[in-house]
Order: C-alpha cells, then structure tokens, then sequence
C-alpha cells in the first residue's frame, strides 16, 4: 500500500488525469474548475443598457415636457385647471397656428432675431476683443478690469430708464442694452481662459521665436477655446432674457410685444405662445452653441458620464 500511494505522489498530477480517462473509456473529462472557467459571465446590467440605447439620445430630453403637456391637459379637461388662468396646450396650439396663417407670427420672430442678433453681437465681439486684452496684459488688467467688475454689480433693469433718457425708446437702445447684458460672460469667461493657458507652453513658444500672432492663433486661442465658448453660451441666453425685458418697455413688434399685448387683451393662450416661442428659440440656440462645441472641442478627454 505505501509503495503504491509512492508512486502515486511520483507520478504527479497527470496521474489522477490519466486514471480518470481510464475509468471513462479513455474520453477526459473537464475539471470542475475549468467549466466554471469557461462558463460564460453575465454582465449586470447589460439589458439596461440596451434598452437605453433604443431610445435615441436627443428624445431623452422630450420626456418630461410631453409627460407635462400630457398631464395638463388631461386636467384641463377633466374640469381641474381654469381655462382662463391656464388654457389647455391644444387651445394654445390653435392660437399658435392662427398666428402664423395670419403671417403675424413670422413679423414678430423676424424683428426679435434682428435685436437679439445684434446685441448678442456687438457685446459679444466687444467682451472677446477686452477679455483677450485684459487676460494678456498685467497692465491692462490693473486699468480696465477694476471698472469692469464695478459695472458687473450694477442691475441692468437700473439702467433701462437711462437708456430711454439717452437714446429714446427706438432700436438702438434695445439693441444697446442687449449687448450690455451680452458683453459680461463672454469677457470674463475669455479673460479666464486665456488666464488658464498652461505655462510651460508660453515658454515654449519663447522658445522657438513665435510672434505675438503665432503666440495669440496658435496657443491662447485654442487653449482659451472652451472657456470661451462657454461664455458664448451663457452670453446667448442672456441675449434672449434681455430681450423680453427690452421689448416690453416699448416696442411695435417682437415677440416681447406680442405677450404685452395679449396680457392687454386678457389673451393668455397668446401670452403662452410666447413664452414657449422664447424657450424654443433660446433651446435652438444653446444647442446650436453645444454643436459648435462638438466640432471643435473634439480633442478633449473629459469625462462624459
């Protein structure tokens, strides 16, 4: 007995191998351990990600509202909500389309789109030209950005009645105080990004001899490139907000006027028409600006979620 577990401890492992394909008519079995091996894992969770992925990505983003529209007018017509105070959507959707039979809708859009452009602009072109000055220049950030920051706490609505004293009631103004509320994000978000720009890269650039042109194009620009558009985005929707203010204090047309003047004539379905025109337009231009984003910020790791 003991010559024979000698000989079993000798032949090492092969032997329990070679004994079990003895005993099963010469076919080896798999070991326990290898079938659990070459089991396959499931992966938790995988089912919900699949599901995920057959709704497309941009009809995330339609849930709550439908499921809000639904919900009101549901209780519009169960007598819950007063039609008054709160019309049912499908009683704002027929004033929707009455508006735009009439061509009504496309006057009001088309002004608003001259202001809000032209204000987003002249502030916009005027907060990137001092953002990149204020940011590159320790000079001209102890001149100017001290009167920047002490114009930045003064609330716009302050300035409406000066404005209508300086420059009437007309386009100029509207256009001036738009570009006034424009002007502060894209400044101060150009001012950081430009202020963000990694070290070592300016020394580089040192190095090899660029110019100020090189140095602006080819290092401060792209590496200031996301701070800046993101202050393009909030610029945007200010451009919009101020908007609303602006036409409200004295206009002919507009989107603005256009719920003042419903809000006249006690119209409320009306008066919600613009405000979702003002929520559609200002989403049609944030989403714009995040494409924007995509094409040229491709490069950028970050995180996704």
């Amino acid at each position: 007995m003991s010559d024979y577990s000698a000989a079993s401890r000798s032949a090492g492992p092969g032997a329990g191998a070679a004994e079990e394909a003895s005993a099963t008519g010469g076919v080896r079995l798999p070991s326990a351990a290898a079938a659990v091996q070459a089991a396959p894992v499931p992966v938790e969770g995988a089912g919900v990600r699949e599901r995920r992925k057959a709704l497309p990505g941009w009809a995330h983003g339609w849930i709550v509202p439908l499921l809000v529209l639904a919900a009101w007018e549901l209780g519009s017509a169960l007598g819950l909500v007063s039609e008054s105070a709160l019309p049912a959507p499908s009683r704002i959707a027929q004033a929707f389309w009455s508006l735009v039979a009439s061509g009504e809708l496309a006057r009001h859009i088309g002004a608003s789109f001259v202001r809000a452009g032209g204000g987003f602009l002249l502030g916009g072109a005027t907060g990137l030209l001092l953002g990149l000055f204020t940011g590159l220049g320790k000079w001209v950030e102890r001149t100017l950005d001290p009167t920047v920051q002490m114009l930045r706490t003064v609330p716009l609505l302050a300035v409406i009645p000066l404005f209508i004293l300086w420059f009437g009631v007309g386009e100029f103004s509207k256009i001036l105080l738009i570009s006034l509320g424009a002007f502060f994000p894209v400044y101060f978000h150009t001012f950081l990004g430009v202020r963000s720009a990694d070290r070592k890269l300016h020394e580089v650039t040192k190095a090899l001899e660029f110019s100020a042109l090189q140095q602006a194009t080819k290092l401060i620009l792209p590496s200031a490139l996301p701070n800046v558009l993101l202050g393009i985005r909030l610029s945007v929707g200010v451009s919009w907000l101020l908007l609303a203010v602006a036409e409200m204090m004295g206009a002919s047309s507009g989107i603005g006027y256009l719920i003042q003047d419903a809000r006249v004539y006690s119209q409320t379905d009306i008066v919600f028409v613009g405000i979702g025109l003002f929520a559609l337009v200002g989403k049609l231009s944030d989403s714009g600006v995040r494409l924007l984003e995509k094409r040229w910020l491709g490069w950028r790791s970050s995180y996704k979620g």
